[in-house]
This record gives C-alpha cells, sequence and structure tokens, in this order.
C-alpha cells in the first residue's frame, strides 16, 4: 500500500511543479505583486510534510481499521483533487502560483467561488489530509496537516490582502457573504 502512497505522492509533486513553472504571472501583465514568500513557503511545507509524514508513516502492519483509514485518506486526496483543478480552470488565465493582481483582473465569485472563497486551497488542504490520513500513524497526520494548515492560512491572508487592496469593498462585500474555506462555516 504504501509504495502506491509513494507514487501517488510522487504524481502530485510532478503536478503542482507543473502548475509552478507554467502558471506563474507574466511580467507584462502584472499590476501588483504580493506572494511575500507564501509560494515558497507553500513548497517547502509540502516538501518537508511529504518527508517527515513518510519517515513516520506505517509501513508494516495493517489490519482492517488501518486500510480503511487508507481508503478514507485516498477519498480525500481524489476530492481534493478534482476541487483544485476545477478551481484552476474555473480561474482560467487569472490562476498564478503566485500572488499577483493582473492588469485585467477581476473578481471571480460563482462556480465554486461562490460556496468558498478559496477553493483551491480547500482542494490542497484535503489533498494533504488525505495524504497524512493514508500514511496511517498519528505523527505522520500532526506532522502533514497542522503545517499544511498554518502554511495555507499564512498564503490566503496574503492573498486577501492583495485583494482588498484591489477590489476594495467588492470584496469585503464578498468576504462577508462567502465563507474562506469550508461552506457556511469557515
Amino acid at each position: 500500500m504504501m509504495k502506491y502512497l509513494i507514487l501517488l505522492s510522487a504524481i502530485f509533486f510532478v503536478s503542482e511543479f507543473v502548475l509552478m513553472v507554467f502558471k506563474r504571472s507574466q511580467k507584462e501583465h502584472t499590476l501588483k505583486k504580493s506572494d511575500r514568500g507564501s509560494m515558497a513557503l507553500l513548497w517547502i511545507t509540502i516538501s518537508l510534510g511529504f518527508t517527515f509524514g513518510f519517515i513516520f508513516a506505517n509501513y508494516y502492519i495493517w489490519k482492517l481499521a488501518n486500510y480503511v483509514v487508507a481508503g478514507v485518506g485516498l477519498l480525500l486526496i481524489i476530492v481534493g483533487v478534482i476541487i483544485r483543478w476545477l478551481s484552476i480552470f474555473q480561474l482560467k488565465q487569472s490562476f498564478t502560483v503566485n500572488v499577483v493582481i493582473a492588469t485585467n483582473h477581476q473578481l471571480k465569485t460563482d462556480g465554486l467561488y461562490g460556496y468558498v472563497r478559496h477553493p483551491s486551497y480547500l482542494g490542497l488542504l484535503l489533498i494533504m489530509i488525505g495524504f497524512a490520513l493514508a500514511m496511517n500513524t498519528f505523527s505522520s497526520f500532526l506532522i502533514i496537516s497542522v503545517s499544511m494548515l498554518l502554511a495555507v492560512l499564512y498564503r490566503i491572508r496574503v492573498e486577501e490582502q492583495a485583494l482588498k487592496s484591489e477590489f476594495k469593498e467588492k470584496y469585503e462585500s464578498y468576504s462577508k457573504k462567502v465563507k474562506m474555506l469550508i461552506p457556511w462555516i469557515w
């Protein structure tokens, strides 16, 4: 089971790397940059989270409960990938891996963005929590999920400051209606 999880994590890592290479903002289309190191923090957190998560993962004794937990983890990974990529496709050209305001930037408030303000980060968190569960140890779960949540919350704060600065009252109104990460809750 663990070898498949390692393979799946490598595929995830490659997909995120491809996003980083091809979906960086272009300087000629950038109005304001305000990433403040959040992309680097996400990469470091993902890399270290996987490294230490796999170090502490359960490779040996698996019972039915372990397979159930791993199955739930795999389900979360699948749901997270769907949410993440759907949110990226819905943003189209506006999606970038670094936090910028483009010259033609429009505030997206429909589709998944009508349910949560940051569906891409929700998907990323679900993916990472799924991997953490599938590793089948409490240590791996804590290492990955807590560090990733903190990194994503920092990234959201950076992004929201940029959006508030650009869209002012329109973003304030949107953020009062639509929750940050969990529909109708948070």
